[in-house]
């Protein structure tokens, strides 16, 4: 256990003027590799890479950073709340894909979920009917392209399993 751990393994609080833990975060004053200043990282609370690293200002006395503080940290919270977010929102894009395709057939959603597993990535590729009913499902390469003319065609063909 980390001598900063309580008992229950929940991380206490620290105020530090380098180090400042609250609210699920750790923000950490670090000196930056890249030149003579200070960075600061924020790491939430079970991950293992920051979230965010970004400069940090130089104290009064231009050799040392200036102290962490509420203000500064929760303001760095924020910032790191929002790459995350973003990070995420990013991912499920890539990860899921869905249309709508009108023909003979009525209306269909037709969505595409990459599952990314390391050892054998794949899709599925779900057909749904206007009320939410699936009518399809099946499971094809994490490569599969959806577009109108791929779900149209397998949904006219009555939704075969694909290649």
């Amino acid at each position: 256990m980390h001598p900063d751990d309580t008992d229950d393994q929940t991380p206490s609080l620290i105020q530090e003027p380098r180090l400042w833990r609250d609210d699920g975060w750790t923000a950490r004053v670090i000196k930056n590799d890249d030149d003579e200043g200070w960075a600061v990282e924020m790491i939430k609370d079970g991950e293992a890479e920051p979230a965010l690293v970004g400069p940090w200002t130089m104290g009064r006395d231009k050799k040392n950073p200036k102290p962490l503080d509420s203000p500064a940290f929760y303001t760095l919270v924020k910032t790191a709340s929002e790459v995350l977010r973003r990070h995420e929102q990013q991912l499920h894009a890539m990860l899921h894909k869905s249309l709508r395709v009108t023909g003979d057939f009525g209306s269909v959603n037709v969505t595409l979920d990459i599952v990314p597993d390391e050892d054998d990535p794949y899709a599925l590729l779900t057909a749904h009917d206007e009320q939410g009913e699936q009518l399809a499902q099946v499971r094809v390469a994490a490569s599969f392209k959806l577009s109108v003319t791929s779900a149209t065609s397998w949904i006219e063909k009555g939704y075969p399993r694909l290649q």
